[in-house]
Formats: structure tokens, C-alpha cells, sequence
């Protein structure tokens, strides 16, 4: 099985890149098949009181972000909390993303008529999203995305509310939708590409970029040649 890459290591924190198609947490839907913290754990690292900083959606690849010791567990939630982190990610969504560049100030709450998914209702959590199209093709858009809050599902739901699902995204695109999606790309097309904080220690800027998945990159280059 292919396991994430370390994109940076020191002796305060473990920068990775995740594998789409892989979970963050252990549970009991995951117990054979190993999830981010099995790998940790496997590497030595105890996730008892320090571990995983944040998360990303199962199906999201790209740079996660674990501490090794609870002191740069606590300093880096402080600094999430506080909304230091930036974070960049790249989707392709259905349609013409209008206008090309904008914020979605939109509160999100675990759906009442479906506990599996999220939606945009009154009395939600805050969340904002802002973003900027970066290239568009016949009926798609590719976009950079950068949360300014972290919720659940956040990006896909606010593209969903504004009419762009997500490509290849089987919660939110609809199923019919998803299947025919998954014929050009293999699956949910968001990565998160890029993450900046200040180091928990040193308090020296972080910057790390990706490029983009070799998969979403071949997706690309279908609708080029399209």
C-alpha cells in the first residue's frame, strides 16, 4: 500500500502529504485498513496527547499538519484557533464559477434530514471561503480556495450552495452526477496544495507548497486537450 510522503520532519512537528482515499482518525469503520494515525504510530510517534493538528476529508490529498510534542500540539491549535494558519487548496467544480474571484460567507451545520453530510443553514457555524478562478474550461472551473474557517465539508458544501459542486464528489454532486464524474476522474478532485504558520518553537514563518496530484494533473490536461 502506498503511504503518505514526509514533506518536512523536525523534532516539533511532521508536515505530510496525504494520500486521497485515506483516513486521518482511527475508528471503528476503519479498523482494516490503516488510517494516517496507524501510520504515525507505526513510525513511533504517540498521538496520546500531540498528533494530528487538523484534519482533511478522506478523499482530499495534500499537506496535513501533525505535531510531536504537546507543546507544538497546543501552539499550532492556538494558532488554527486563532486563524494565523493559511491554508490553499485547489478544486475543479461543474459550471462557470461567477463572479471570478469572491468570498462565500455561509454558516454550515451537519445536515438534520442526513447526519453524513453538511449543508448551509440558519443557526450554523460561521464559515467563510474565499476564492479566485483560476482557469476556466466548457462547463468546469478550476479554482484557488483559501478557508478562512475550518468546518467540516466546508468547501465542498459552499461550492455546492453556489451551484459548482465539486468534481467527482459522491456527498455533495449527487450520485448520478458523481458516477459519470468518475468515468474522466478518479475522484474528488481537491488538494490541498499549500499551508503557512509559524513554527510552534522558533516562531519562524512555514511555508510549504505542493504540486499539483499527478491523477488531478492528467484530469487537467484532458480538458485541455477536450
Amino acid at each position: 500500500m502506498r503511504e503518505p510522503q514526509i514533506v518536512y520532519e523536525d523534532d516539533d512537528l511532521i508536515v505530510l502529504d496525504k494520500l486521497a482515499g485515506m483516513v486521518v482518525n482511527k475508528a471503528k469503520t476503519t479498523k482494516d485498513k490503516m488510517t494516517v494515525e496507524d501510520w504515525l504510530e507505526k513510525k513511533g510517534i504517540n498521538l496520546d496527547r500531540h498528533g494530528i493538528v487538523h484534519r482533511l476529508d478522506k478523499e482530499t490529498s495534500g499537506l496535513l499538519l501533525v505535531a510531536k510534542t504537546e507543546e507544538a500540539m497546543e501552539n499550532l491549535q492556538k494558532q488554527f484557533k486563532d486563524r494565523q494558519v493559511e491554508k490553499v487548496y485547489w478544486a475543479l467544480v461543474h459550471g462557470r464559477m461567477a463572479p471570478e474571484e469572491g468570498i462565500i460567507d455561509l454558516p454550515i451545520t451537519r445536515n438534520p434530514f442526513n447526519r453524513k453530510r453538511f449543508g448551509v443553514f440558519v443557526g450554523g457555524r460561521k464559515a467563510v471561503t474565499k476564492y479566485r478562478v483560476l482557469e476556466y474550461f466548457d462547463n468546469f472551473s478550476l479554482v484557488e480556495v483559501r478557508p478562512k474557517t475550518g468546518r467540516t465539508h466546508q468547501i465542498r458544501v459552499h461550492f455546492k450552495y453556489r451551484g459548482c459542486p465539486l468534481v467527482a464528489d459522491g456527498l455533495y454532486a449527487g450520485r448520478k452526477t458523481s458516477n459519470q464524474d468518475r468515468r474522466w476522474c478518479p475522484r474528488l478532485f481537491l488538494q490541498a496544495k499549500e499551508i503557512t504558520f509559524l513554527h510552534p518553537k522558533t516562531l519562524k514563518k512555514m511555508e510549504f507548497k505542493l504540486g499539483l496530484a499527478n491523477d488531478l494533473q492528467r484530469v487537467l490536461n484532458k480538458l485541455k486537450k477536450a
